[in-house]
């Protein structure tokens, strides 16, 4: 099988060298990705990001000296155009929550199987959102167990079609699969994503997904 002559390319941090290993093993098999870096902590991370700029940057939570959420916040403000996937053995759902108000592009745990993983990725660098299942049901239950009533002065900012949309971030969509659920040209639904995150004062996607699950909007535009 010959390699893509464009492949994905992805930057593993993690202190753990064994699990490092494993991954960067796992996806050379796969010539869709390039592991083009590996770093052992969060400073020597955001180096390796700067020099490489990867498509996709898998992030431990939990190293030593710099945190996983601290060092994210920083590869955002470095590398604006990386995807930062979390991958962790947290299960818990304020960490989820941290990490995705941070802005990571997703939030994963060490145990998926490899397809789940691959998978993942792609949909990581085509800019979608990718959450472990069982995590985004954690995250649901804790929002909607609190006692926080929707902003409804934020909310009524956005018109129907913009609660559309909004919904349709809080499943982790593209632009390109909520286009064609909604009928619009791609164009229109990033404008409308644009206009979302203007008037909710958020500065990503996966940010205004969180609100939209905060809020109670999920099932905006219809559940599924």
């Amino acid at each position: 099988m010959e390699a893509s002559s464009n492949p994905i390319t992805v930057l593993l941090v993690d202190d753990h060298t064994l699990f490092r290993s494993g991954i960067r093993l796992l996806l050379q098999r796969n010539p869709e990705f390039a592991v083009v870096g590996e770093a052992a902590d969060g400073v020597e991370g955001i180096k390796r990001a700067q020099q490489l700029k990867p498509q996709v940057i898998l992030l431990d939570l939990n190293m030593p000296g710099m945190s996983g959420v601290e060092t994210l916040q920083l590869l955002l403000q470095d590398c604006p155009d990386s995807a930062v996937v979390m991958l962790t053995v947290s299960e818990d759902a304020h960490d989820l929550s941290v990490a995705l108000k941070a802005g990571a592009s997703g939030y994963l745990l060490k145990n998926i199987d490899a397809e789940y993983l691959t998978r993942a990725i792609r949909r990581a660098a085509a800019g979608e959102t990718v959450v472990a299942e069982a995590m985004t049901a954690k995250l649901v239950a804790q929002l909607h167990g609190g006692s926080e009533a929707p902003v409804a002065s934020e909310i009524d900012k956005l018109t129907p079609r913009e609660k559309e949309i909004l919904a349709c971030l809080a499943r982790g969509e593209s632009n390109k699969l909520i286009a064609r659920s909604l009928d619009l040209a791609e164009s229109t639904v990033k404008i409308h994503v644009q206009n979302v995150l203007k008037k909710l004062k958020l500065s990503s996607r996966v940010q205004a997904a969180v609100f939209a699950v905060e809020h109670r909007l999920l099932g905006a535009g219809g559940e599924r």
